[in-house]
């Protein structure tokens, strides 16, 4: 089972759509997915064509050890893929966990229940360095970090780095940078070009080879409650997204022989 953290304490730089359009991409290649919705805007949730205003569970009930993740899951329709929702409850959990004991660990176990249910578990992680972030980087194997190709990219990129090496330190040794996805890309814009072409030479093959590109239907599925797939699956962005679920997968299959290799 992958357990993939979506992650970039930036905002605005596709992570939530990135993780509604690959959920729905793997589910299309017939993979067992499960989105947790860890941001509490809940925009994966209304992404995926869940209501977050009239939700009665959610993970938030998880993470304060209330429920199990399989009482909170529900089917996205559209999506072909489950999805544990989120809504501005979640904003409350962070406070709850502060004096618990292991409260690093709450996702990590809560998961551990669920183990086989899924090929891949897609994490959209909050929009900061916090303690949800921290539950996501102690229960995932690996990290995806969706970037803009722009000037501040690289800056934020770093911080991001020392807390991914901080967290395999003390909390997850087994943590991986998957890789850097590079989002609402402009092939036409030269900054962009040449930033790209920094995170090649700094990143090597950790950086995807696909790329995903600016794109009007991405940006117009999330309200109709649908990823892009089904929103439109002739677009760029559906195609870029089709593209990742099958690069991702390929990697994992390589992986899995290396080691029974």
């Amino acid at each position: 089972m992958k357990i993939l953290a979506i992650t970039n304490q930036k905002g605005g730089v596709g992570k939530t759509t990135t993780c509604v359009n690959l959920a729905a991409s793997l589910a299309a290649l017939g993979k067992r997915v499960l989105l947790i919705d860890l941001d509490p805007q809940g925009n994966a949730t209304t992404g995926s064509g869940a209501d977050k205003a009239h939700l009665k569970l959610s993970i938030y009930h998880v993470l304060i050890g209330e429920k199990s993740l399989t009482e909170v899951v529900i089917k996205s329709e559209k999506g072909g893929f489950d999805i544990a929702p989120s809504n501005r409850e979640l904003a409350g959990a962070e406070v709850e966990l502060v004096n618990e004991l292991a409260r690093e660990n709450r996702l990590k176990t809560a998961i551990a229940n669920i183990n086989g249910d899924y090929d891949f578990i897609l994490l959209d992680c909050p929009p900061a360095l916090n303690l949800v972030t921290v539950n996501a980087l102690t229960a995932a194997n690996a990290v995806m970090i969706p970037m803009q190709c722009e000037y501040y990219a690289l800056e934020g990129l770093s911080d991001l780095v020392n807390t991914i090496k901080k967290v395999r330190a003390h909390l997850n040794p087994t943590l991986e940078i998957e890789g850097l996805l590079r989002t609402l890309f402009d092939n036409r814009n030269m900054l962009a070009q040449q930033v790209s072409a920094q995170l090649i030479s700094h990143f090597g093959d950790k950086v995807y080879k696909t790329v995903i590109p600016r794109n009007i239907r991405l940006a117009e599925a999330p309200s109709y409650g649908v990823p892009v797939l089904s929103y439109d699956k002739s677009s760029k962005g559906a195609q870029a997204y089709m593209e990742l679920a099958q690069e991702i997968t390929n990697k994992e299959t390589i992986s899995k022989e290396k080691k029974h290799g």
